[in-house]
């Protein structure tokens, strides 16, 4: 991977994973350290961008004393608000080619306030919203087939009782 990344960027997504918390027998921390070798050897042809939750980084970035001063600008995402998710929420179903009636934008976006209102450190974001949309189709394929005589646009509108 390191080597296809090179005149490029390699990012490397849950990038704590290389370095579990029980010290797993895995090749983790060879590939760590070997991210770090090749992170100089190629400092002007290589940009690796480290991503995932704060707390399990933390644990990442001290598992070699070369990467603390090899990744040396953090960013810190807030969590989406309760409208925003609800904005991406949307989005899936357009590109599903579903749409939401009111009541279930009215629903939808209590949900979410609620959910954020209740997150912890493990909040899903996008994540959250992308598996309420499944989950929510599936509601409304349930709720569809007690249902007669079925037109496409109820097929295709989602309604505040398929929201979960």
């Amino acid at each position: 991977m390191i080597q296809s990344a090179l005149d490029g960027v390699l990012f490397i997504d849950e990038a704590y994973t290389l370095k579990p918390k029980d010290g797993g027998k895995d090749f983790g921390q060879e590939a760590i350290d070997t991210l770090l070798k090749r992170m100089e050897d190629y400092r002007d042809r290589l940009v690796v961008i480290a991503a995932g939750y704060p707390d399990e980084m933390s644990r990442f970035i001290e598992s070699n004393p070369g990467l603390r001063s090899r990744f040396t600008r953090y960013f810190t995402f807030e969590d989406y608000q309760p409208r925003e998710l609800s904005a991406i929420f949307q989005k899936i179903c357009e590109s599903h080619h579903y749409k939401l009636n009111k009541a279930a934008k009215s629903a939808l976006l209590n949900l979410f306030e609620k959910l954020y209102n209740a997150r912890d450190k493990n909040f899903g974001n996008g994540r959250l919203a992308r598996n309420l949309f499944e989950k929510t189709i599936e509601r409304q394929a349930a709720r569809l087939s007690r249902v007669s005589n079925l037109s496409k646009e109820s097929m295709m509108t989602i309604t505040a009782k398929d929201i979960v």
